[in-house]
């Protein structure tokens, strides 16, 4: 099916499905295939590595000419020129998170780039809106990785947020497939984010061992840490994790270890492996195009679905009534 609105005209792509900026793993080898497939690639700057950042842009000019975007993440990036260093890359897409609106919306847009803020609150929204972004990444609470202490859940946050904002909305959070796709679409959305189930894709750069526990991982299989403090982290259920749970004091963020050797060595005990919800419904690893296919179809059989179930051939109640 052909997507027309809002985000696929601002951000230049065939379908409205972007993938999330997640750190170490959002770069090339994983964004490119995203942006192949019609949706739109991220590459994460909440490593803090730029001069490997540089790099694996350069990297997604060679592997696709399709667009892309960059994510910074305020938290993570201590350099006062990232905005300079975003421009001088040629990216015009940019997600900022993790910090407020107000810090880089203004220069980013007098450079001429499009600018979505990510926000996990109503009230993040509405600043964001204040500080002129031209769309908001809606996220809930059940979404993998840095989280509001105060999570709240996308079913709540996504037509809250749509109700007192006109900018277009990405939604995130519980995101894997085209049922959960028009659910968002249903709540005010006019794209998605999907985070848990690219790090599951086959051409995502991380270890087998982590893919296979996504696979594995039941509804009930992430763990919340730090609600006492920020920022709080969702991750994937390991022994290590779930030491933490329940924590009221310490930040689970000093006892991540060498997250490199989980993300890419399979040691899954050496660190936190952050991971949404949505886990509990992936099933199979399986490549971004074939992902991004089968979300596009099933996104329109939903839709077709319900109007054959419910409305085809129902009179329509009168206004009120």
């Amino acid at each position: 099916m052909r997507f027309d609105n809002r985000v696929t005209r601002l951000l230049g792509v065939d379908v409205p499905i972007v993938q999330a900026p997640m750190g170490w793993i959002a770069r090339a080898q994983l964004a490119s295939a995203v942006s192949e497939a019609g949706a739109l690639g991220i590459i994460e700057t909440s490593s803090g590595a730029l001069d490997e950042i540089k790099d694996e842009i350069r990297a997604m000019r060679d592997l696709t000419d399709k667009p892309f975007g960059v994510n910074i993440a305020q938290a993570f990036v201590r350099d006062p020129n990232i905005v300079e260093f975003v421009v001088d890359q040629g990216v015009r897409f940019v997600t900022t998170s993790a910090g407020s609106p107000t810090r880089y919306t203004a220069p980013l847009k007098e450079a001429g780039l499009t600018v979505f803020h990510v926000v996990p609150t109503l009230h993040g929204a509405l600043k964001a809106v204040e500080a002129g972004v031209d769309g908001l990444v809606v996220e809930g609470g059940e979404g993998g990785g840095f989280k509001n202490p105060r999570d709240v859940a996308t079913m709540v946050l996504l037509p809250l947020v749509r109700s007192r904002v006109e900018v277009p909305i990405i939604g995130a959070g519980g995101i894997v497939d085209g049922a959960s796709m028009a659910a968002a679409f249903a709540l005010g959305a006019e794209g998605v984010q999907m985070g848990t189930r690219m790090v599951s894709a086959a051409e995502s750069p991380v270890h087998e061992n982590w893919k296979r526990a996504i696979v594995a991982a039941a509804e009930t299989d992430t763990v919340m840490l730090n609600r006492h403090t920020s920022p709080a982290l969702r991750a994937l259920r390991t022994e290590r994790s779930e030491s933490l749970e329940f924590a009221s004091e310490g930040n689970a963020m000093a006892l991540l270890g060498n997250a490199l050797d989980l993300y890419f060595g399979g040691d899954m005990e050496a660190s936190i492996a952050l991971s949404g919800q949505a886990a509990g419904r992936i099933e199979e690893v399986l490549p971004v195009a074939e992902i991004i296919e089968r979300t596009v179809a099933e996104f329109g059989e939903v839709l077709s679905g319900l109007v054959d179930s419910y409305l085809a051939g129902a009179p329509l109640a009168p206004a009120g009534g």
